[in-house]
């Protein structure tokens, strides 16, 4: 049976496929924006398509994102905000007008697929805009030369865009944002967005890194480390879980280093937005790389085991050798490493640690793969993600002399042999566990769950188990699940504090402001209707960027009224226009 888990993943983060940052006042947007508008010629180009051909509703637009969680969430804003504005968002590629791809650089596959959706597209005579980390790290690329640009921290502009786009210019959008001089994290978080699972929130706490590993092409695209102050994050989350939300999952191309550019760390933040989750929900750390959590072990023990966050951590070790670890420029040992899942799981009963491996690096010996086999045999990670070595262009680790494919490959297949040659799970069956129902299996016939410590847990499909935590026994298990049966007498309550939202609604336009307790009288309260008890639940506009969307709605509608008051009064001019006519026709005669 092919369920959910057994699916292959590239990184821990593609699990799910598979900032209010500042005020607008305060985002100089059109200074730290470079903008290059002009008619587009060549390869794609179309017609000019009339402009009372763009109003917003009228176009379909196909989106589609590659790579990690950080990505899917720029692309749920950007859905959300298209969606806000009056485009229509859809999945079916051959019905869209315009196709949006957001894509990811991390490997040569995922940006080959990046490439070929282009072609596929231009054939078809589709607009295209694209976006994400590979045409931000490479903006000259041969392949999407004449092709409208949206910038990793312009996803807010994504409207003016794919308006121009629609109308057949090309925008290019690459600037990044500051303020007073300073980098800022990127596009505010309280935007519009779309999610792909309504029972799940994904937050970036910081874009970019403080690393410059010889091997990455993503640094190119996020640059430095610009983390989002705690008060907008905590609000992010305090507005997710008001729409239903019951799993937070926390983002970046390093967790570990959030707020060393603003005064703060990781833990600080952490004991903030833990008191923020509510009673069953739960928060998911994201990858955090070793240097920036060594020096927080402790704390990170406490807040990992903590009831409503996951037991579980995603430490990308890379290489057992220390010697490629330092052609990797890592900035850590294997024993640093070691040190680190010592310790934790010692303390946090129960601990996933989630690993990734490259292999076939430059200059990586036998000896130095072998240190890598046993690395893995000692520790048998649950969860491991194996990358055979693709050169990124641009990067050092492209100009160092590389170890021959067939090589990569056979190291490849090696570690993935030792991988599935062990079961973690074998001794959980007959177990009682608590798990929280948020997703459907890829072949649905299953709902997944995960249990404290982010294990995989396949429960019934029913429909009552959805975002419900329930107590289930084990009863079956496979390399990368584990299967429960729902206990009759056992737990099953809904932890989110409102209904969430349908599936493509648009989180974030107007949000609900509760009772003085925190909670709302009714359900309906929470799904844009008022149950009209009096101080229960007042929608109130969360940010100017909202207050423009209503308002223009609002415009919208006064000029439709207008418009219908001119026709009839034109109708009811030539009417006594008519009847003036026939009265007056026989003295004419």
């Amino acid at each position: 049976m092919a369920s959910a888990c057994e699916m292959e993943l590239d990184d821990i983060e593609d699990v799910v496929e598979n900032g209010d940052s500042l005020a607008p006042s305060q985002v100089p947007v059109q200074k730290c924006v470079v903008a290059k508008v002009r008619r587009r010629k060549g390869v794609g180009a179309r017609e000019d398509v009339c402009a009372d051909s763009i109003i917003p509703g009228v176009h379909t637009i196909y989106l589609k994102t590659w790579g990690c969680s950080h990505n899917t969430s720029d692309g749920e804003y950007m859905a959300g905000q298209l969606a806000a504005y009056g485009y229509c968002i859809t999945d079916k590629a051959d019905e869209a007008d315009l196709w949006l791809l957001n894509s990811c650089t991390v490997k040569s596959p995922a940006e080959d697929h990046f490439r070929n959706s282009i072609k596929h597209a231009l054939a078809r005579n589709k607009k295209v805009v694209v976006a994400g980390c590979v045409p931000q790290a490479q903006p000259q690329l041969g392949y999407i030369k004449g092709l409208s640009v949206i910038g990793v921290q312009q996803i807010d502009r994504v409207v003016e865009v794919v308006e121009e786009t629609l109308k057949g210019h090309m925008v290019r959008l690459f600037g990044k944002k500051k303020v007073n001089g300073q980098r800022v994290g990127g596009a505010r978080l309280d935007l519009p967005k779309i999610r792909r699972n309504p029972l799940i929130e994904i937050i970036s706490i910081n874009t970019g890194c403080l690393n410059a590993c010889t091997y990455c092409k993503t640094k190119h695209a996020r640059g430095q480390l610009a983390s989002y102050p705690p008060d907008q994050l905590i609000e992010r989350m305090q507005q997710s879980f008001q729409e239903g939300v019951c799993e937070v999952w926390l983002t970046s191309e390093d967790t570990g280093a959030y707020g060393r550019d603003i005064g703060m760390d990781l833990p600080s933040l952490l004991w903030q937005l833990v008191d923020t989750v509510p009673d069953g929900a739960m928060l998911r750390l994201g990858m955090t790389n070793p240097p920036y959590i060594l020096e927080h072990l402790e704390e990170m023990a406490r807040i990992l085991s903590h009831p409503r966050v996951y037991s579980f951590l995603h430490i990308p070790v890379q290489s057992g050798s220390d010697e490629v670890l330092m052609e990797m420029k890592r900035e850590y040992c294997v024993n640093d490493f070691c040190h680190i899942v010592n310790f934790l799981t010692e303390r946090v009963p129960g601990l996933t640690i989630a690993t990734d491996i490259i292999c076939g690096f430059p200059g990586e010996t036998k000896d130095d793969f072998e240190a890598t086999m046993n690395l893995v045999r000692q520790y048998r990670f649950p969860s491991l993600f194996i990358n055979q070595f693709y050169p990124r262009p641009g990067t050092p680790a492209a100009r160092m002399p590389q170890v021959p494919a067939l090589e990569k490959k056979q190291r490849t297949r090696e570690l993935s042999k030792l991988f599935q040659s062990y079961q973690p799970y074998d001794h959980k069956i007959g177990q009682r566990q608590r798990v929280l129902v948020t997703e459907e299996s890829f072949d649905g016939k299953f709902f997944v769950a995960h249990n404290k410590c982010y294990e995989q847990v396949l429960v019934p499909h029913q429909a009552e188990l959805m975002g419900k935590m329930v107590d289930v026994d084990i009863y079956e298990v496979g390399k990368h699940y584990m299967k429960g049966r729902p206990v009759p007498d056992g737990l099953f309550c809904r932890v989110s504090i409102a209904p969430p939202l349908a599936q493509g609604k648009v989180s974030g336009l107007l949000m609900p402001k509760p009772n003085s307790d925190g909670a709302c009288c009714s359900s309906d309260c929470c799904d844009d209707r008022r149950c009209g008890k009096a101080n229960c639940v007042k929608f109130v506009q969360t940010s100017s960027w909202r207050s423009r969307v209503v308002n223009s709605a609002g415009h919208t509608l006064q000029a439709v009224g207008l418009m219908a008051g001119l026709f009839a009064l034109a109708a009811a001019t030539l009417v006594e226009v008519y009847r003036l006519a026939s009265w007056l026709a026989p003295y004419a005669q």
